[in-house]
């Protein structure tokens, strides 16, 4: 009862802010109307337009998706620190964790450990690793200073963008020279002795408009404790005293991000570097043990866009890099001295790491010659190269007992991963049809030819009624794939997981309804419903191979959902603006079970109020239902969180002087996301399931000139 009424007291904290404003303050309103909106971070309900949905900018109300725009006055104004801070906001997507504390995106109720079901993307980059399927090994977060903002679509888009758009798309578009004119220096110090730094400069230079970001951020990672770890089983088993919890998650972080970005008439260079050093969290087997990695990205294209081509065309043409490599920083050892009762004194070592580079040529065209039509084709390669593989262990290969030293197998069949390419040629036709003032129909199709398992063909189907200014109507078809990860296909030498070289691709079916209402500059009403079905899904397998039994990956999979998202933006006042959205999904797998892990309800609130000149108060209450498990998990349901962050900013404390402080988790819920549940011999690791971050702090200063 009372952590409900706590709950129900600070859920009713922004509806007390906004009811002071109503009946008060009326003399603190800036004279400059869009002016406000753009420091309460809400010009989204002035104007949207989003290129994620089609390739084409338009306005999101006549997108042909389920897309979310965030600008970076918004990311500014909820005091958001990585882009997790941001994808949490928008509804249907929650972010979940994995055991090294990457996130899971969540979007519409489709989980899994790796998210190989989300595309997300800088600049229009995929940033996905071909081995596992999820954003590297070593994401390790993002910063934000840099970005200009943020598309999102809910929803299939391989109609567009090929594989892996499955459940969303997730666009990252950094700051040009337009978007900083000037210079931009800024720090933060915070709790976990977190300590943040940035530079961003944009300047015309010889003709040419260049832009340069550097930031930088350090932290020993948030202090909350894992109970029990898969070691405390083995202690329990063996009779030992070797598991590191009840302990601390291993979570220090040391992020490097910069960016380079040049542009001359048509032409735009972009380079990038993320480089990571981060704790293993709770462990590469899920035991605590004091070990960290490091990871280095590299992204960079060179693009050409000629809007007048010729009289009818805009063309793009656009090559593209996409480098990535992860190795331990010391020596790797996931289980500690004297485990398996002895039988291991010096640990079971387990150095694995791996570097791909992936290489793209992209070639399109949008054709406006037809009247009433904007046609769209293009066609392009793709160069997937896993080109290293190490693996260093002191388990001998053959009996599975220890070596007295750790041994290099990375060039031998042993290896946990043999080095693979995988090349992907695609060609894909679209045509916008605005067949009436007030109808438009988008029909597109994309054919992918891949060097491992084949050809897909994915097809999409749209119609968006506008019906006036104020209303649009949206029905949408798509057809999605997830194409299988090399692990799935090449693994060989993994004794529990086996790849499957005759693997098909993942697949789902998508039917939406979207509504759009703005009646007025201060208010815009969306309801979204969806259901979709996922076949062939890739899951592990028994079975019998030369007398063993091991999990081998098969296309048996199946998955169907539906649910809504309503989101509401609402300006009641030239000094305050809400936005709130709440979504709800059901799913069930094809023996009817619940497949876990993701919230069915899902309830967001955000507040961004100028309660005196050049100071502004944002507050955001995240609330996340409770939280089913897999089918053969024994553990009841993941209880329900509610978090609240509370950010003050003053503007233009001294010239271009601002300042600004957060306290995150006010109440200091004890948040937690779900941990997977038994693994095929019946033990569940971390049975209380991953925390979330305790009540946290940060201070900010941040000048322009």
């Amino acid at each position: 009862m009372k952590a409900t009424s706590i709950k129900l007291r600070f859920l009713l904290i922004p509806l007390i802010m906004f009811s002071q404003t109503l009946f008060g303050n009326e003399d603190y309103a800036s004279d400059d109307p869009l002016e406000i909106l753009k420091m309460l971070g809400s010009e989204e309900i002035v104007e949207s337009e989003a290129k994620v949905a089609t390739g084409i900018v338009q306005p999101l109300e006549e997108a042909p998706a389920i897309a979310t725009v965030i600008t970076a006055e918004e990311i500014e104004a909820m005091g958001a620190t990585d882009i997790d801070d941001i994808l949490e906001t928008i509804p249907g997507l929650h972010v979940a964790r994995d055991r090294a504390y990457n996130p899971i995106y969540t979007i519409r109720g489709i989980y899994s450990e790796f998210n190989a079901e989300i595309l997300l993307m800088i600049n229009g980059i995929p940033l996905k690793s071909l081995l596992m399927g999820n954003r590297t090994q070593l994401w390790g977060g993002m910063s934000v200073n840099a970005i200009s903002r943020i598309e999102v679509i809910r929803g299939p888009g391989s109609a567009v963008y090929g594989a892996d758009a499955f459940s969303g798309v997730i666009n990252i578009i950094t700051k040009e020279k337009k978007d900083i004119e000037g210079t931009e220096i800024g720090g933060k110090i915070g709790k976990f002795n977190t300590e943040d730094a940035w530079f961003l400069h944009g300047a015309n230079w010889l003709g040419f408009d260049i832009a340069m970001t550097l930031e930088y951020h350090n932290s020993d990672g948030f202090e909350r404790f894992i109970e029990q770890d898969i070691q405390t089983f083995y202690d329990t088993l063996f009779g030992t005293n070797i598991s590191q919890a009840p302990g601390l998650i291993n979570n220090p972080r040391r992020n490097i991000d910069t960016r380079l970005d040049i542009s001359y008439e048509h032409w735009k260079l972009r380079l990038g570097y993320q480089g990571r050093n981060l704790g293993v969290a709770t462990g590469a087997v899920m035991a605590l043990a004091d070990m960290r990695y490091s990871g280095d990205r590299i992204t960079g294209d060179l693009t050409y866009n000629n809007p007048n081509f010729t009289e009818n065309w805009d063309v793009t043409a656009q090559l593209s890099i996409f480098d990535s490599q992860w190795k331990p920083s010391i020596t790797a050892r996931p289980y500690q001295p004297g485990a398996f009762g002895g039988a291991f004194p010096n640990g079971i070592s387990g150095d694995a790491h791996s570097a791909e580079r992936h290489t793209r040529l992209n070639l399109s065209g949008v054709y406006s010659g037809f009247e009433n039509h904007k046609i769209r084709i293009g066609t392009g390669y793709l160069l997937g190269d896993l080109h290293e593989t190490k693996y260093f262990t002191n388990v001998d290969p053959i009996t599975g007992g220890p070596l007295p030293v750790a041994i290099d197998l990375s060039d031998t069949s042993y290896v946990f991963q043999p080095e693979v390419a995988r090349k992907n040629w695609h060609v894909f036709l679209q045509d916008a049809w605005k067949f009436s003032p007030n109808w438009e129909l988008t029909t597109g199709v994309r054919y992918d030819d891949y060097s491992d398992f084949g050809t897909t063909i994915n097809p999409r189907l749209a119609l968006v009624w506008t019906l006036n200014s104020n209303f649009s109507t949206k029905l949408l078809y798509g057809h999605a794939f997830r194409a299988p990860t090399l692990n799935q296909v090449y693994a060989t030498n993994n004794p529990m997981l086996m790849g499957n070289r005759d693997l098909d691709p993942e697949k789902i079916e998508t039917g939406e309804i979207g509504f759009d209402y703005h009646p007025s500059t201060d208010f815009r009403a969306m309801l979204n419903l969806f259901i979709y079905e996922i076949t062939d899904g890739i899951d592990y397998i028994p079975q019998e191979v030369n007398g063993q039994s091991i999990f081998a990956a098969q296309n048996t999979g199946s998955q169907k959902g539906y649910g809504s998202e309503f989101e509401v933006k609402w300006n009641p006042r030239m000094d305050l603006n809400i936005t709130a959205n709440y979504a709800y999904q059901k799913a069930e797998d094809k023996e009817g079970h619940d497949p876990g892990n993701a919230p069915r309800h899902q309830i967001y609130l955000r507040t961004n109020w100028q309660f005196l000149p050049y100071w502004y108060l944002n507050s955001q209450v995240n609330w996340v239902g409770e939280r089913g498990r897999m089918f053969g998990d024994p553990r009841p349901t993941l209880d329900d969180y509610a978090t609240m962050d509370l950010t003050l900013r003053r503007k233009y404390i001294s010239n271009n002087l601002d300042f600004a402080m957060s306290v995150r988790n006010v109440f200091d819920a004890d948040a937690r996301e779900p941990s997977p549940g038994p693994d095929n011999t019946g033990i569940i690791a971390i049975p209380n399931d991953f925390p979330l971050s305790d009540r946290s702090y940060w201070l900010e200063l941040r000048y322009r000139f």
